[in-house]
């Protein structure tokens, strides 16, 4: 299987006051298409491992490989360009605009991609179709359950066709039942290809994907193989 990610001896230290060696040696691979589970305490480094993965922090030393290219030292414009071109982004918090309707904050990545407003409107109309909120599109994120809300951030993820999803805690803010939901449209978003990398401290949300890396410390601890699990379903509407 070709190689989306690959990281290489991935160090990272803050100086806020003490020095703080928060990833200690960082190795992974990761296949294109794998849905992947990152856990670990708070204050293992999952979270900066992902702000790392996503180009929104750098690292110290080491190597990271997306798509056969080396990310390091990369200018604010082409950070950007590679996070627009490649990763879509779903946070814990949703970070849904409030004074934008749910179909205006899932165009929004076309909006910065300068597509037209009616050609942007539609395509996210369409997405939000796939997601089973159509008619949710010209609601206030104030009008909507949490469970909405994530989908339309999932949506907003998807519009600009990425090559991997990021997600932060997507359940932490959602009950056990909504979370089932959530987690059922990322495994079916998954299924079309698209890889997926979950951070979560839920081993009920880790046990739904094909690998389990846990974060100890700032190390790796355990790589699991868990692509035999055999994954249940909660009936939400198809990903086309």
């Amino acid at each position: 299987m070709p190689k989306i990610i690959k990281l290489k001896n991935i160090n990272k230290t803050y100086y806020n006051g003490a020095p703080l060696h928060v990833l200690k040696g960082i190795d992974i691979e990761i296949n294109r298409g794998e849905f992947v589970s990152i856990m670990g305490s708070s204050g293992s480094g999952k979270s900066t491992l992902l702000n790392i993965l996503g180009i929104l922090d750098n690292y110290d030393t080491g190597e990271y490989y997306l798509n056969d290219v080396l990310i390091k030292n990369l200018s604010e414009t082409r950070a950007a360009y590679f996070r627009n071109k490649l990763i879509g982004f779903v946070f814990q918090s949703f970070n849904l605009i409030s004074f934008k309707n749910a179909m205006e904050n899932v165009a929004l990545p076309l909006y910065y991609q300068k597509t037209g407003r009616k050609t942007r409107n539609k395509t996210a109309l369409e997405y939000l179709d796939k997601l089973g909120l159509k008619e949710w599109a010209y609601h206030m994120p104030n009008e909507l359950s949490g469970g909405q809300k994530q989908r339309v951030a999932i949506a907003r993820a998807l519009i600009s066709k990425p090559q991997i999803i990021l997600a932060d805690e997507p359940t932490g803010a959602l009950d056990s039942k909504t979370s089932a939901e959530v987690l059922d449209v990322l495994k079916k978003v998954n299924e079309t290809g698209m890889t997926m990398i979950i951070v979560t401290h839920e081993s009920g949300v880790a046990n739904q994907t094909n690998k389990i890396i846990r974060l100890k410390d700032g190390i790796i601890e355990s790589v699991e193989d868990n692509s035999e699990h055999n994954f249940s379903s909660f009936g939400i509407q198809n990903i086309k």
